[in-house]
């Protein structure tokens, strides 16, 4: 089968593997649809040193299965379903906390085991054991059940902030999780929602989805006026940073509004991740600042269930499906900003 194997920084090829064999309690799956995520497109371009090459990337997928040797999983040939990636090996107060994207004994797809950029991917038998797999019962199609993974991260950030009908919400970041950001504000209930990017390209096509504007970032900082003008002079409620940009995050703690809360949701380059922060903003206007970093279980959870009852725009969110041995084309495309979310659709045979 042809996968795209990441075999080093600038090295994504796409190759004939063998098809996973499986072992004891594995389930093997026919990917119908996995989406570029920016952390595929970040090990791409820079590397990672938490992936030893060679290692078939891609981790946001929905498949069917092909093959199970796990009798008891509840799952069965045919099935349609989706993955959260987080694999346990032992327990840590943030396992028992339920919060195990925090903890240090997991693994996770496409960094420690092969993902989906494939036509088949084997799924762990710890993974298997630990429920990890959740069967799709409704007829979405799955290049969006594909954003399952990303949008549970998320929701993961939103379990902190408490955004609710009182609320007016600004997302620093027009890409594809700051447009999903933007949708669960609404879809929660958020007064007011709005977007802000430095691309021009990026702010258009934010103004496709249901929220109240898209607004320019300038160099200049006026685009902080014009958001403090449409909040009555106060500043949003909640500001969420969902571009990897220092200036971004000093522009979110500006922005808030006072007892406001701020989540740095997108993180710095770790070659780069210290950023001088005016913290006095954080003190006088006794800001809330939270970050945000995977998922939890009960953030897929919610995730999986928003996707399958059709109130979440994923169709709009995925602009352009491409084949496996285009998957290179589909890293520009999300870097220029031309796309939001692109999607892999591997063959189903080897």
């Amino acid at each position: 089968m042809k996968a795209a194997v990441y075999e080093g920084k600038g090295q994504v090829n796409v190759r004939e593997v063998p098809v996973p064999d499986l072992g004891e309690g594995e389930v093997l799956l026919a990917v119908e649809a996995c989406s570029i995520c920016g952390t595929d497109l970040r090990t791409y371009r820079h590397g990672d040193r938490k992936i030893t090459p060679p290692r078939i990337l891609g981790h946001e997928f929905c498949g069917r299965v092909v093959e199970s040797r796990s009798p008891d999983a509840g799952i069965r040939a045919g099935d349609r379903v989706v993955m959260y990636i987080v694999i346990l090996h032992g327990s840590d107060r943030y396992v028992e906390m339920g919060r195990a994207n925090l903890s240090d004994h997991r693994t996770t797809m496409s960094y420690h085991h092969d993902g989906a950029f494939a036509p088949f991917v084997r799924v762990p038998a710890a993974a298997v054991q630990q429920g990890n797999l959740f069967r799709v019962a409704s007829d979405i199609p799955s290049d969006r059940m594909s954003l399952a993974e990303p949008l549970g991260c998320v929701m993961n950030a939103h379990s902190r902030l408490g955004v609710g009908l009182k609320d007016t919400v600004a997302v620093l970041g027009a890409g594809p999780i700051g447009i999903m950001h933007a949708a669960v504000a609404r879809l929660q209930g958020a007064q007011k929602v709005y977007v802000l990017d430095s691309n021009p390209g990026r702010v258009d096509m934010a103004r496709r989805f249901d929220i109240d504007g898209a607004l320019l970032v300038r160099p200049d900082g006026s685009h902080r006026d014009e958001i403090a003008s449409l909040t009555g002079g106060f500043g949003p409620d909640v500001v969420i940073v969902a571009a990897s940009s220092a200036a971004a995050q000093n522009d979110a703690l500006q922005m808030a509004a006072r007892a406001g809360r701020v989540s740095f949701f997108a993180g710095l380059p770790k070659s780069d991740p210290i950023a001088p922060l005016d913290v006095n903003q954080i003190h006088y206007k006794e800001l809330a600042v939270s970050g945000s970093y995977s998922e939890k279980r009960s953030d897929f959870q919610a995730a999986f269930t928003l996707l399958q009852s059709g109130r979440f725009p994923a169709d709009r969110i995925i602009t352009h499906h491409l084949p496996i041995e285009r998957i290179t084309e589909g890293f520009r495309l999300m870097e220029s900003g031309e796309a939001l979310k692109v999607c892999i659709m591997p063959a189903s045979q080897p």
